[in-house]
């Protein structure tokens, strides 16, 4: 009997990239919405992209299909 592919899911596959050394990088949230109201400097951190947390990178790994 043949085993189940693992399917990568599609939506995170959009929203995380895997760096070479094996970081996963993400978009920072509260950036593209209701932006009148915050700070020049903060829109400006908003845009840079960061590393997800420890806690959460196995999960994320399972849902790319990586683990």
């Amino acid at each position: 009997m043949a085993k189940n592919k693992m399917k990568t899911h599609k939506t995170a596959a959009k929203r995380f990239k895997i760096t070479k050394t094996g970081k996963i990088i993400r978009r920072k949230a509260f950036a593209w919405h209701k932006t009148g109201k915050k700070r020049r400097s903060t829109l400006r951190k908003l845009r840079l992209e960061a590393e997800v947390k420890p806690a959460d990178k196995k999960r994320i790994l399972r849902v790319l299909g990586k683990r």
